[in-house]
């Protein structure tokens, strides 16, 4: 995708999810002002970039609307087919998500799916579990119940405790994290407590427990603050909302984050969000007083580079790294501290990897 290409995919997906809505109706057109002017390799470049980013079935259905009041009905039916074959792989995808989370379940694993159905009504591409029960049980059960495959585990894969399934029928890869958080498993207080917050859902006609608002605020920010430094759109959509429905308690996000030295972080991801959210609205997503003076930068500092919005790594993402690590030595977590002191060591060897064989993936 070029990058004039991708600029203005990115400017109609961000509108079609921030823009507001006559009357709060998700589906109008009110306040767009995107041009319909989408050949075919124009919306091809939407498609890439709006699957790249979790967000097919919330942005299409406003822009498969748009096309077709603007007169461009070609346009809407490959949005409508669009959503059409995504929504047939979440469907397909979520019976076999409910069978695993049932079959750890049965075998004393409690699981709760974390990041994955964040994204809803879209899904991620991976199903990402946690468990609090032992490794062994774990491949155990998926391998005896589900006849899945395992997957040969990176480095970060072994710092961080979790293990990659290939499950028969399914074309997602299902990742379980196994009693720890974080990029080299260094958050273990956190994924200690998240079983007992979690919460049942129900999707069309399946149950799933999910993190609580502040674990999935926490999980995010460890995901895109701490390991990838980019955030993508579902993110920020999928933080929005939560902060706008009102279920966030504040107090226990702060204490929980600051324990495991998180919570300019967490401040920082959330003033990005807002401020991204603004630049689309007219005022940005509410945060309380707390938030806005610990983070240490906001949106201005973020830049559109390959499909996602990037974070700077120096000097930002560095001096987060930085707080977390002092925190967890204050705590006296000295084998947490030495896995999170890896980290550098495993990011300039992945890049020295992808340098050499385009691929990354056995450090990672």
């Amino acid at each position: 995708m070029k990058t004039r290409g991708a600029t203005r995919s990115l400017t109609v997906l961000s509108e079609l999810l921030f823009r507001p809505c006559a009357g709060g109706d998700t589906e109008a057109d009110h306040g767009l002002e995107m041009d319909t002017h989408f050949s075919e390799s124009d919306f091809a470049d939407l498609l890439v970039l709006a699957s790249s980013n979790h967000v097919i079935v919330r942005a299409f259905g406003r822009f498969r609307k748009h096309m077709a009041t603007s007169g461009k009905a070609w346009v809407a039916r490959w949005a409508e087919n669009a959503i059409q074959s995504e929504q047939a792989r979440i469907n397909h995808a979520l019976p076999f998500l409910e069978s695993i989370c049932a079959a750890l379940q049965e075998g004393g694993c409690e699981a709760v799916v974390i990041k994955s159905l964040d994204h809803w009504p879209d899904l991620g591409s991976d199903l990402d579990l946690y468990t609090n029960g032992d490794a062994a049980s774990v491949v155990e059960i998926m391998k005896s119940r589900l006849q899945a495959r395992l997957e040969p585990r990176s480095w970060g894969d072994r710092l961080a405790n979790k293990w990659n399934f290939v499950v028969p029928g399914l074309p997602e890869l299902v990742e379980v994290h196994v009693g720890r958080l974080g990029q080299t498993g260094e958050q273990i207080a956190i994924a200690g407590s998240l079983v007992d917050r979690s919460q049942e859902i129900q999707i069309a006609a399946h149950r799933f427990q999910v993190p609580s608002p502040e674990d999935r605020l926490l999980i995010s920010t460890l995901q895109r603050m701490y390991r990838h430094f980019y955030i993508r759109l579902c993110d920020v959509a999928d933080t929005a909302q939560l902060l706008e429905s009102g279920s966030v308690n504040y107090a226990r996000l702060r204490s929980s984050a600051s324990s495991g030295g998180l919570w300019d972080g967490l401040a920082t991801y959330l003033r990005i969000v807002s401020d991204y959210v603004k630049s689309y609205r007219r005022t940005g997503t509410p945060l309380p007083s707390p938030v806005s003076a610990a983070s240490r930068f906001g949106g201005d500092q973020v830049t559109f580079s390959k499909g996602f919005l990037r974070i700077p790594i120096l000097p930002h993402s560095a001096g987060l790294y930085a707080s977390e690590l002092k925190r967890l030595l204050l705590n006296g977590e000295l084998r947490n501290s030495v896995r999170l002191s890896l980290l550098p060591c495993l990011a300039t060897a992945a890049a020295l990897e992808f340098k050499i064989t385009g691929s990354d993936k056995g450090i990672w």
